[in-house]
């Protein structure tokens, strides 16, 4: 697996919130579900997305934003329409006032808000609830907020979601969750490939013919012991010059980049049930489980049981320490 192809297989929605939202003018919609990944696009109409301490950011139709938790944001007709209602965690909504709207707007399935008419904007929201879902070295390398532009690339997934989002038949939530994932794909490889978009130092690095070549025997080849000199002597380097390129070009020394890739591994092969821990300790390159254990804990703040139970203390909160806006082909929003 190569070095994208590794971190894009990262989004794994488990029933993920999926919702088509109607709103009139005026309306105003404050997010606080402190929720890792979120995916909002404009089915009719538009919006403005807000986010503290930078300019509002315009969505037209087509237009999809990627939005990193756990920061909240808001969601209006104009930016400067108050919010008039709020979505917190558990996707509870209620009004400023305390008045629990979660059940008085419903529209029926997965559609709430207020009744259609002309002038409506038509929304559709999902959302990632849990931090294990999107990988944390994917959730680290976006920015606050990623725009992509109906014109960036024109996809049928949007109208394959937004058909899917109302039905209620036999796997409906195993068939949103995967096309959740997939469009969640489609936005991060049309922000990769496209130059100047402030991509990861990752991600910019696969083009160095050494470190891109160090990179790809670390994600094809976790498990080996490497060390930095085995590691140059397998991309045809001196561990000197390795260990400096690296570190410049991807941000990180190889081997603390590849104890964050093999826990990245470590944690998407817990979902497994299957797999024991000794297992994946020795599939990722650890000794045994103690081994993983201890640098699991120390990496995540669980151990790998609590996280395989659900218990992930502190791992969203680490992702939203910069405010990064992409917009994608240059579009002005605001």
């Amino acid at each position: 697996m190569d070095t994208i192809g590794g971190l894009l297989g990262s989004p794994r929605a488990r029933g993920a919130f999926l919702l088509k939202s109607v709103f009139n003018p005026p309306w105003g919609l404050r997010v606080e579900d402190r929720a890792p990944l979120s995916l909002v696009t404009v089915l009719h109409g538009s919006a403005w997305v807000l986010r503290e301490g930078r300019e509002p950011a315009r969505l037209a139709a087509g237009d999809v934003a990627v939005l990193r938790g756990p920061d909240p944001y808001t969601l209006a007709d104009d930016p400067a329409t108050p919010p008039g209602i709020t979505v917190g965690p558990g996707q509870r909504c209620g009004t400023a006032e305390g008045e629990d709207l979660t059940e008085a707007m419903s529209l029926g399935v997965r559609t709430w808000g207020q009744p259609h008419r002309a002038g409506s904007t038509v929304m559709l929201s999902g959302t990632y609830q849990a931090p294990g879902e999107v990988g944390r070295r994917l959730l680290d390398g976006l920015p606050a907020l990623l725009l992509r532009p109906a014109s960036a690339a024109r996809t049928p997934l949007i109208g394959m979601l937004a058909a899917e989002v109302d039905k209620e038949e036999i796997g409906q939530e195993v068939v949103l969750d995967r096309l959740l994932d997939l469009l969640l794909i489609d936005v991060l490889r049309s922000w990769l490939a496209e130059p100047g978009t402030g991509a990861p130092p990752w991600f910019r690095a696969q083009g160095d013919p050494v470190v891109g070549q160090a990179l790809r025997l670390l994600h094809e080849r976790p498990g080996e012991p490497w060390t930095v000199a085995s590691l140059a002597s397998a991309a045809g380097i001196s561990r000197a010059a390795l260990a400096r390129r690296f570190t410049e070009l991807v941000g990180e020394p190889p081997m603390s980049y590849l104890t964050g890739w093999r826990l990245t591994l470590a944690a998407e092969l817990l979902r497994d049930p299957e797999l024991s821990v000794a297992g994946i300790a020795r599939r990722v390159g650890y000794s045994g489980p103690f081994a993983l254990s201890t640098a699991f804990k120390r990496e995540r703040g669980v151990s790998p049981r609590e996280f395989r139970r659900g218990e992930r203390p502190g791992e969203a909160a680490d992702t939203c320490s910069d405010e990064r806006t992409v917009v994608l082909e240059g579009r002005s929003r605001a």
